[in-house]
């Protein structure tokens, strides 16, 4: 552990992730040096943030605009937001002079207290984490949800006891600044393209996902999904004990999806577990991996599962992940926002079990997008696009044969809704699903999602 005590440790952004940081670096004697490449912080904002949360003044120093590299004068630790690549060229030079480069999650890991469930993955985590921390919640005292689900871990930290069990969504991002870092259970989920733009290459973003394992041992578990291809091959080289979930075959060991059952193995012996159409409100091949993952997670951390299959019982969807809206004039409407890349996008489309009139398009992460075109065939009746990908998405559509008819691009949200309601019949589905970020039109998916929830919410019966 790096003494922090009395020295300064800069703080990279200003966001919840870099206020957080500041915040409990401050409370344990450190001397934060912010800094926040946007000339336009608001310097008086930030520090009556920090204040706010520390109950006095703070005494954090904040620098905007061009990275100042006389602030690295005598610094060991560096904290980095999220969203800060770690081959920033600021970031290269901090490291070139010796300095540790840990992100809010080993910053908040060596504060925190109790025992750690860490869940990654490309889709799925957020309601995966959600399930599972509810199911903790239900069971233990002493329970926190935290990290990319948008609860700063290091708002937290100060609060667990020995007996604390903390539920993190941990992105690539994250993971790729931890030293320490060290879950009693991790959970990949899934790996598909993602991120491209900030890892530039597959290889490094794997590589990221699989560091939740990088300090477990095999008195630990890691839950794996044996039908992808990158989780499955790692659970042979896994340094945790590893529990699989399947939903296309029948497993020796481990949970799968069979019918409409999911079962757990032990040994080659079965346990149906509960069926996914009446003991669960989620929909989808995509939920069904998530309950099964939610079941490996808990019943590692010790839950017994009985309670466990009680929480999933009454578990409803995460808002923005192939969420109902509403029924308006025989047309039900799917809020999917939450789903920012292709697999996402593919795992509503595979929910959906109406003639179906699709939203997609947004910000370019540098994706390919024939995957889910080829998905669309015989489920989606129209493809209404926009934003900064509608022309290259468009493009990959007829590539794969899509009817040139049934592309349909507009320039604004709006008129896309408007599109779809033309377009729509009783009995059919529109779903925002995008496959894209929302940046450039939206600040973020929860916004986009609000907005399209509201547009259908309004809509005369």
């Amino acid at each position: 552990m790096i003494d922090i005590r009395d020295k300064r440790v800069i703080v990279v952004g200003t966001g919840k992730s870099g206020i957080g940081s500041a915040v409990l670096l401050e409370r344990n004697g450190a001397l934060p040096v912010i800094y926040d490449g946007n000339e336009k912080t608001d310097v008086k904002a930030v520090k009556t943030l920090i204040g706010e949360k520390l109950g006095c003044e703070t005494k954090a120093a904040i620098h905007v605009g061009l990275f100042p590299k006389e602030i690295t004068d005598d610094i060991e630790l560096a904290v980095l937001s999220p969203g800060v690549p770690v081959d920033a060229d600021f970031v290269v030079y901090m490291k070139e002079q010796g300095i540790h480069i840990w992100g809010e999650v080993e910053l908040a890991y060596h504060f925190a207290k109790g025992s750690v469930l860490a869940i990654t993955g490309t889709n799925g985590k957020t309601t995966t984490t959600s399930l599972v921390g509810q199911i903790m919640q239900a069971y233990y005292n002493s329970v926190y949800v935290v990290g990319n689900i948008g609860n700063p871990y290091t708002d937290a930290a100060p609060l667990m006891r020995e007996d604390t069990v903390s539920v993190a969504e941990i992105s690539s991002f994250q993971l790729e600044t931890i030293e320490d870092f060290h879950p009693h259970v991790s959970a990949i989920l899934n790996i598909t393209p993602d991120h491209l733009n900030r890892h530039h290459t597959m290889e490094n973003y794997v590589a990221a996902k699989e560091a939740v394992t990088a300090n477990q041992t095999k008195d630990d578990f890691c839950i794996l999904n044996y039908e992808n291809d990158y989780t499955r091959r790692f659970g042979g080289r896994c340094p945790a004990s590893v529990v699989y979930f399947s939903s296309a075959r029948k497993l020796e060991n481990g949970l799968y999806y069979e019918g409409e059952n999911i079962y757990l193995a032990v040994e080659g012996a079965s346990e149906r577990l509960l069926n996914v159409k009446t003991d669960m409100n989620l929909v989808g091949i995509c939920n069904i991996e998530n309950v099964m993952a939610a079941i490996g997670i808990s019943m590692s951390a010790g839950v017994p599962m009985k309670n466990i299959l009680d929480t999933i019982r009454h578990f409803v969807a995460v808002e923005h992940r192939i969420e109902y809206v509403a029924t308006k004039r025989g047309v039900v409407y799917y809020n999917d926002s939450k789903a920012t890349n292709t697999d996402a996008a593919i795992q509503g489309i595979k929910a959906m079990e109406r003639p179906t009139v699709l939203i997609g398009g947004g910000y370019d992460k540098g994706s390919a997008y024939d995957d889910w075109i080829h998905c669309l065939d015989g489920k989606v009746k129209k493809l209404v696009l926009i934003g900064q990908t509608r022309e290259k998405i468009a493009e990959c559509a007829l590539k794969c044969g899509f009817p040139q008819k049934d592309i349909l691009l507009e320039d604004t949200f709006e008129a896309a809704l408007d599109t779809c309601v033309r377009e729509a019949q009783a009995g059919d589905a529109v779903l925002l699903s995008p496959a894209c970020a929302s940046w450039g039109m939206f600040p973020n998916y929860e916004v986009r999602g609000c907005q399209f929830k509201d547009y259908v919410n309004n809509l005369e019966e």
